[in-house]
């Protein structure tokens, strides 16, 4: 799939979003930092985050955004496909492993990352997009995020069970269009 172009206004940036096969180093250790920090914030059994070999599945399409101009790392994102009785086969997808830059938080980088996943699962032909996060105050920006672009609570969907610790997210993709 051919990169795309994001622009980020107000924190003057320009992403260049790709998808990528998380084999890149810089990537890994990205993503092995978010699994460390989950794992520091919540108890193990409401840590849902996917692990590198994970992220390299089949169900799974893995996004890098990095600053177009400098080529530095500034987030990720996944989409991973699920199969239940709640959509068509393919039209219900997990957004997973979102994370930014922990010193660019706040920039509006990973809303440009969200809305750029989120065309990509509408040109895909996606349904519905759910998410897991942390009900944590660390998690209350994160979910504030989801919240601005549509997402809606809801019950616990795949293979998920209630977690007092854990709030799930729905987005239907057909009541959004924008970003």
């Amino acid at each position: 799939m051919p990169a795309s172009l994001a622009a980020v206004s107000g924190a003057g940036t320009n992403l260049l979003i790709t998808v990528d096969d998380v084999r890149d180093p810089e990537v890994v250790a990205f993503l092995e930092a978010h699994v460390t920090q989950m794992r520091s914030i919540s108890p193990p059994e409401s840590v849902h985050a996917l692990d590198v070999e994970a992220l390299r599945g089949p169900a799974i399409t893995f996004f890098v955004a990095r600053d177009a101009e400098t080529g530095e790392l500034l987030g990720t994102a996944a989409l991973k496909a699920l199969a239940d009785d709640a959509a068509p086969e393919g039209g219900h997808l997990e957004l997973k492993s979102m994370r930014t830059a922990p010193h660019r938080r706040g920039e509006g980088l990973g809303a440009a990352v969200l809305v750029h996943v989120l065309a990509h699962a509408r040109a895909a032909g996606a349904a519905r997009v759910s998410l897991e996060t942390g009900a944590e105050d660390f998690f209350a920006p994160a979910r504030a995020l989801y919240l601005r672009h549509g997402f809606v609570v809801t019950e616990p969907f795949a293979d998920y069970r209630p977690d007092p610790l854990s709030v799930f997210l729905t987005l239907d993709l057909a009541l959004r269009h924008g970003g």
